[in-house]
Parts: structure tokens; sequence; C-alpha cells
């Protein structure tokens, strides 16, 4: 039987340097892809937002009502009862149109004795024109005349009685006539003046019919007190009063709105105080017509600030209000207080602490996430606009992706649009 031989085992090394290299790169080949197989299934999953470069309109909201630049509180002068009501509620008057009409009767009585005794007044200022100063002119005709003959007799009288035809005492009656026609013809000329105009008794006639126009125009006042009538164009907008009720001075009856320039009256957080200047353009919407538009102007921003709201009061100019648009109605409106063009635009959820002193992003950069620190400038709707730290095009982070580290291994997916 034959004996094994003792048979030595050959090795062969380049045999097994030429296969170790080849090995050593597809292992390094399959740690990378493990890698990247890893970074991609494996990464913290995100949505991202790239950054655009647009246009950025920034607006203050606020909700207020509309108002009138004014309103007049219609009331009665007058005590009396409501006889009357020949507009209602809701309705467009005009200037001068009759709102209430009180009870008359006893006004309407003393304005008629108030004409009878004016037309009295002017009978007699009448009476004397026609009547006393033609008389009492023919009477100092008649008096000059008297005299003139009294003057006359006397001179032949003493003639008479120088030749010794008539006594002395003949003489002295001669004297007496005289006297007595001269002292007619005074009254006479007395008479004359006092009619005349400008005269005591033509003063009296005067006086006394001033004073009876005076009372007449009183109680035509009085009267037209009792007919409340519209001060301005409008709409009345409140009605407190009822026929029969009795009406006092001071009480408001109606509320009316005047026609003309429609506004609306709005708080504003004074915070926004600094963006708010004259002239900014807004859109506006009622509540109850949410889906129409209207445009708006700020006119009037109030110099105080009301310390118990914390807010401003801000007025706007409706240039053309719709139809529905009513006083008092609630409105929000939109004011624009900055816009830019061409400037880079990302969504206001990629911004943190977007309000702090320090806003940054997370940018998605080799499928890490990098911190990077930004300065902001205008807000709007859902978007803020970024002065420095971001470029078009970069891929923002959204903080709805849950809290993210700087350097933490992301797995990006594109996001359909921003939100606010």
């Amino acid at each position: 039987m034959r004996a094994p031989s003792n048979a030595s085992v050959e090795t062969h090394p380049g045999r097994w340097r030429t296969w170790a290299k080849p090995a050593a790169i597809v292992i390094a080949v399959a740690v990378a892809l493990a890698a990247v197989f890893r970074d991609t299934l494996f990464g913290t999953p995100v949505a991202v937002y790239p950054a655009t470069r647009g246009e950025l309109a920034q607006t203050v909201v606020a909700s207020g009502r509309v108002m009138r630049p004014q309103r007049v509180s219609v009331g009665a002068v007058t005590t009396g009862w409501v006889a009357r009501i020949p507009v209602d509620e809701g309705q467009a008057v005009h200037r001068g149109d009759v709102l209430i009409v009180l009870d008359d009767r006893d006004l309407r009585a003393a304005f008629v004795q108030a004409g009878a005794a004016v037309a009295q007044a002017q009978a007699r200022l009448r009476q004397l024109r026609e009547v006393a100063l033609p008389a009492a002119e023919q009477a100092l005709a008649q008096s000059e005349a008297n005299v003139v003959l009294a003057r006359s007799q006397y001179a032949r009288q003493q003639d008479l009685r120088t030749k010794g035809f008539v006594s002395q005492s003949a003489l002295d009656d001669a004297r007496r006539n005289i006297d007595v026609a001269e002292s007619q013809l005074r009254a006479a000329r007395l008479q004359v003046e006092t009619n005349r105009p400008g005269g005591s008794d033509a003063l009296l006639a005067q006086s006394a019919l001033d004073e009876a126009q005076a009372s007449l125009a009183f109680a035509q006042a009085r009267l037209d007190q009792l007919v409340i009538r519209a001060p301005a164009d409008g709409t009345l907008i409140a009605r407190n009063v009822e026929p029969g009720n009795v009406v006092q001075p001071g009480k408001e009856l109606m509320l009316l709105a005047p026609s003309g320039e429609t506004q609306i009256v709005v708080q504003i957080d004074e915070k926004h105080l600094s963006q708010l200047a004259l002239g900014q353009k807004a859109i506006g919407s009622a509540d109850a017509y949410p889906s129409r538009r209207f445009a708006a102007e700020l006119v009037y921003v109030n110099p105080g600030i009301d310390p118990l709201r914390g807010s401003v009061e801000v007025k706007l100019r409706v240039p053309d209000p719709p139809p529905y648009l009513v006083e008092d109605m609630t409105v929000s409106v939109d004011i624009e207080v900055g816009r830019r063009t061409g400037t880079v635009v990302v969504p206001s959820a990629t911004v943190y602490d977007a309000l702090g002193a320090a806003p940054w992003v997370l940018a998605a950069e080799g499928g890490r996430a990098v911190r990077r620190p930004v300065k902001l400038g205008l807000r709007g709707d859902g978007y803020v606009e970024v002065l420095e730290g971001v470029a078009p095009g970069d891929r923002l982070i959204a903080a709805s992706s849950g809290p993210i580290a700087p350097g933490t291994r992301i797995r990006a997916t594109e996001a359909a649009g921003g939100g606010s």
C-alpha cells in the first residue's frame, strides 16, 4: 500500500494583489453610495420654498365704520306738540324740506293780532301825511293871514287915535288882536312841524309802526319755528318723534347725515403710526358684501393716541362710494403703506424670529440646513422682502417643517407656494 505523499500548498502573491485593488474601489463606491442613499432616505424631510424676485406691497389691515364728515341733530327751539311729520326715516331730503310741523293755532292768532297792529300804525302814519299835515298847513296859512290883518287894523286904529277919532281902549283892543293872531300863528307853525316827517307826531307814529312791525316779525319767527326744515341736503338716519308727541327745546328729534364726501373711520394699532401717511391708497370691503371692493384714500390721521386702546383714529375718503355703502356700515380696509418692485421676496413662513432684532432663515445647501442671518424690508400678505442674506433661487426651509437645527441632514421637497 502506497503511503500518501507530503504535498506542499503553493501560494501566488501576485494573484491576490490583482484582485485587492478593484475590491477596494468597489467598497469605496459602495460606501459613498450608501452615504448618499442614507442622506436621501434617512435625512429629515423638509419643505423648501424658492426665493424669487418680484413686486411686494405692504398693507395695514383695519376695520371701522362708514361715516359722513358730520351729522346734524335736528330738534325744536320751542315747546309744542307735533301735528305732522311728512318724511320717513331713511328718506333723502333737500335743504329747506319740511321735516316736522308743530301745532300753530295759538301763535297763528298772535300773528294775526300783530298784523292788525301794524295796519293800525300804518294808518296813523298815513293819516298824518294825508290829513293832519295838510290841515295844519292850511291852519298855518290862515294864521299868517290873520296876523297880517290884525297888524293892518292896529295901524289904522293907531292913526285914528292920533287924530282923535277913536278911544285908547279901541287901540288897545287892536293891539290884543295882534297878540292873539301871532300866538295862533306860532301854534299853527308848531302843528305843521310836528306833523311833517321828522316832527314829534310823525316820529311817534313811525315808532308805533316800527314796534308793531317788530311784533309781527317776532310772531312770524315763532310761527316759522313751528315748521322744522332740513338744514342741508342729506339722508335721515334716525327719527325719534311721532305725531302727537310734545317736544321740548334741545331734544334730538331726527338725525340727518348731510350729502357729501363718504368717509371710513378706523382704529389702527399705534405700532403702525410711523407707516401711515396722507394720500396712501387703500382697498375697502363691506362685511355685508365681502366680494365687492372699492377704492379709498387716507386723508386724516388723528394727532392723539387713545390711551385705553393704544390705537390711533384714521379717516379714509371714498371718492366713488358704491350704492350699498350706507351710514354706520362695518367695513374693512387694506391700507397700502409701502411697495417694492424687482426685490427679493420669500414666503413669510421661511423667516424665523421675523419680529425680533436678528431674523434668520434656514437654507437647503448640499443636503444640510444652513442658517443665514437676513435683513428684512417690507412685509406683505404672506411674503416678506429680504434686503440682505438671500439671493433669488435660494431654497429656504419653512418653519412648518418643525424644529430643524443648523447642520442637520435634510431631505428637501419643493413646496407648492408660500404661507403666512
